[in-house]
């Protein structure tokens, strides 16, 4: 069954174009992709995410259950700040990357996956067994919103209370605080996706559209413009963060996807996935044997696209996860995992554009970092 977010109106309103992600109705673009995409790197884009997954996890167990049901050690975490894990299978594959914000000693907000939302909600239900602790799933009830680029911090401070403006000024990158917004006591983040600066909020469905409005109307000043999924992908590889569904899988595991230091395998406690991920390091899979996730820079114009062979001297040696033309580099990029004897920076290997070779290199990641 098709899904529609609180602010499908506005986006039809809005002219966008929309495109199936999930099992949502969400929007791909409004007017033009490239200039969605330049606003996020030179003013701000506005998004709509509320397609994603928002768990509560609350109780006197609730860091010591984390630590066991995802692979980061979750007890580590500093109360208002965030951290980047990965919830894992039995066989280490990873079964999605999430953000896992603490706002109190044992209260955390859980942020899954659009796609994923529903089974990492079952999982930590299933895993709770033994804990005190309490999994709500919320996510049916709140929308989150983003924006997104140089301008977003400004943009923000129109909405919030002169008193508060120290909050979001000083609120550090991975990190969350509750602040006045448009008259309203919202949860505001200050994590991304874009390689920008930025911010997400979490807002109620009903106050959604009135809070987008808003946003619309004191940033347009700002260069604000809403930008949709297509441009978010292109931005996301620019800036080499990973897919799930593209770069990351349950056939893969952390280590190959460049993942490793998400994974604490030095923390105390068990968790789902400990023993294989403990035998994968140390047999060296996706270290030294095996595959790994790498960037590629095109020497040409024409972009690799997912699922393209990567070659060298003619014999398939990885595939292309991601892959399109950089607007922001002016030349194609594209993640892909190859064999680990082909992975080293500076190593130039041929991805077969649908019968033509054409040449990139192995280039360290990320391909776009903004200026500090």
């Amino acid at each position: 069954m098709t899904q529609h977010t609180a602010l499908y109106g506005e986006h039809q309103k809005a002219g966008a174009s929309f495109t199936d992600f999930g099992g949502w109705q969400m929007p791909l673009k409004y007017s033009s992709e490239l200039a969605e995409h330049h606003a996020v790197r030179t003013a701000a884009g506005l998004f709509d995410l509320s397609h994603m997954g928002e768990i509560w996890v609350q109780g006197p167990d609730a860091a010591a259950f984390l630590d066991y049901a995802l692979a980061g050690k979750l007890s580590a975490v500093a109360l208002g700040r965030a951290k980047y894990s990965l919830i894992c299978n039995a066989d280490g594959g990873i079964v999605d990357d999430l953000i896992s914000y603490r706002l109190a000693d044992e209260k955390f907000l859980v942020v899954p996956n659009a796609g994923n939302a529903a089974t990492v909600a079952a999982l930590l239900g299933e895993r709770a067994a033994g804990f005190d602790v309490a999994v709500d799933d919320v996510s049916a009830q709140t929308s989150l919103i983003a924006v997104q680029g140089p301008k977003a911090e400004a943009i923000v401070l129109t909405l919030v209370p002169q008193e508060q403006h120290s909050l979001v000024k000083e609120l550090k990158y991975y990190a969350a605080v509750e602040v006045t917004l448009d008259g309203r006591q919202l949860l505001l983040a200050r994590t991304g996706y874009t390689g920008e600066d930025g911010f997400e909020i979490y807002v109620p469905n009903e106050h959604a559209p009135a809070l987008w409005q808003a946003l619309l109307v004191n940033g347009a000043g700002h260069g604000l413009v809403p930008a949709g999924l297509a441009c978010r992908d292109s931005l996301r590889l620019e800036a080499g963060m990973p897919l799930y569904g593209n770069e990351l899988s349950t056939s893969g595991n952390a280590y190959s996807a460049g993942l490793g230091p998400v994974v604490s395998l030095a923390k105390e406690s068990d968790f789902i996935g400990k023993a294989a991920l403990a035998a994968i390091k140390e047999s060296g899979e996706g270290v030294s044997s095996g595959r790994r996730l790498v960037g590629l820079k095109g020497r040409g114009r024409r972009a690799a696209r997912g699922h393209y062979p990567v070659l060298k001297d003619g014999a398939t040696i990885g595939e292309v996860t991601s892959g399109q033309p950089s607007p922001t580099l002016g030349y194609p990029v594209a993640l892909a995992y190859v064999d680990v004897e082909h992975a080293a920076v500076g190593t130039v290997l041929d991805v077969d554009l649908r019968g033509k070779p054409e040449s990139f290199e192995v280039v360290s990641l990320p391909f776009y970092k903004r200026a500090r």
